[in-house]
């Protein structure tokens, strides 16, 4: 799970530094995956061997990277092509509407899913889904599901919610707009789909 792929500022707080790795050094962290026979996989496919039991290769690693940063594109995209690995992009579709420099474009986003790359949903604008009416919940979840079907041309039917923020309404909603699975940041080592 990456964040940024960039040299923290000199004025990064403890946040920035603690989601920040170099570019070198996330090079050097694919080549060693890679050197050591590690296959990035999709988290569809990782859907696929948990709900049919679809094959993966002997050593499958998932590489996600969250919130749709610029970065992601100029250093992130490159090495992964560079390397013959793929990586699941969770993109806020409002930060990208927004301009805001730091975070990809919709035309890095298409270029980056014609290349290979999984791009899913990160909610509409972040925020802490619990305790929220059902609109609010829609307007969130389906949004961006729409915008990244559009700009790419594919249906995701994964999203991300940010640091265990969610409630039943949450996947409640999400069941509705045929999502298949969402991820967190639950530590552990159970692979299943129950709760999925």
């Amino acid at each position: 799970m990456y964040h940024y792929i960039s040299v923290p500022p000199k004025d990064a707080d403890k946040y920035r530094l603690d989601l920040s790795v170099k570019p070198g050094d996330f090079e050097l962290q694919i080549r060693y995956l890679v050197s050591n026979g590690y296959t990035a996989i999709s988290l569809y496919d990782l859907y696929s061997s948990l709900a049919v039991s679809a094959t993966l290769p002997p050593k499958p690693i998932v590489l996600t990277f969250d919130d749709g940063y610029r970065d992601a594109y100029e250093y992130a995209f490159p090495l992964l092509k560079k390397y013959g690995m793929n990586g699941t992009f969770f993109v806020i579709s409002d930060f990208i509407n927004s301009g805001n420099p730091a975070y990809l474009t919709w035309d890095m986003v298409k270029e980056m899913s014609a290349s290979g790359m999984s791009i899913e949903s990160h909610t509409r604008s972040h925020p802490d889904m619990r305790n929220r009416a059902n609109d609010f919940l829609v307007w969130q979840i389906l949004g961006p599901i729409e915008a990244i079907t559009a700009y790419t041309g594919k249906t995701t039917t994964l999203l991300l919610l940010s640091l265990r923020k969610y409630d039943n309404a949450v996947i409640r909603v999400l069941k509705s707009v045929d999502t298949w699975a969402a991820v967190t940041t639950y530590p552990g080592t159970l692979h299943t789909l129950v709760d999925a």
